[in-house]
């Protein structure tokens, strides 16, 4: 039950960036597609998981007085397999992410759950956690680049990367005009909030 809850606890209660409210500039830069939003949040998924397995094996062996460099020295070696990786299988997506990708190594997320959980738990534990804290992080990402390219351009673009699967979906008629102001920046600060908003409001109803 313990690994369940380590894991679940990201899904919700502390589900970035509504709850923890980390990882705020990739959510609003890389979401204006369903397709870039998924892509980041799976790059995000490899390099927690990863690193927060590598760091909780180390936990012991690293000295305290560096290991935010230790840390940093790990995730920027996962960062660097998933920008080759995606650069060799899944070049368009790679470009649309452009210098994302590579921010992931200052991505206050992947960070701040090396030195606040897989520095002090099991490998087990720590797996869970970074897993479920990166699921939680994609679907954010993919919930807000949906209805930002929904309402900003009337389509959904779904390519699942590493796979064939790649397929637009027109989801108006031709009358629709897009709200093209949903797919700039305060577009993107105007549907994190809403979403903010009604994440709020559901917490509210649960505790009453």
């Amino acid at each position: 039950m313990g690994l369940v809850r380590e894991f679940t606890k990201g899904l919700w209660d502390e589900i970035p960036p509504f709850r923890l409210v980390l990882g705020l500039c990739p959510t609003l830069a890389v979401t204006k597609t369903l397709k870039d939003g998924l892509g980041m949040g799976l790059a995000v998924i490899f390099v927690l998981l990863c690193s927060n397995v590598l760091i909780s094996i180390l936990r012991n062996i690293i000295p305290p007085k560096v290991r935010i460099a230790c840390y940093i020295v790990v995730i920027a070696t996962f960062v660097v397999i998933v920008e080759l990786v995606m650069q060799a299988f899944t070049y368009e997506l790679y470009q649309d992410l452009g210098i994302f990708i590579p921010l992931i190594v200052v991505n206050c997320i992947v960070l701040g759950r090396a030195e606040a959980f897989a520095s002090k738990n099991g490998v087990l534990a720590s797996a869970a956690d970074g897993l479920g804290i990166g699921v939680g992080f994609t679907l954010s990402l993919t919930v807000l680049g949906s209805i930002r390219e929904a309402l900003g351009c009337g389509t959904l673009s779904l390519k699942i990367p590493f796979t064939d699967i790649s397929h637009v979906y027109n989801l108006f008629g031709p009358s629709f005009k897009p709200f093209a102001f949903m797919v700039s920046a305060p577009g993107a600060f105007i549907c994190l909030g809403m979403l903010l908003c009604l994440m709020n409001i559901i917490g509210n109803l649960k505790k009453s």
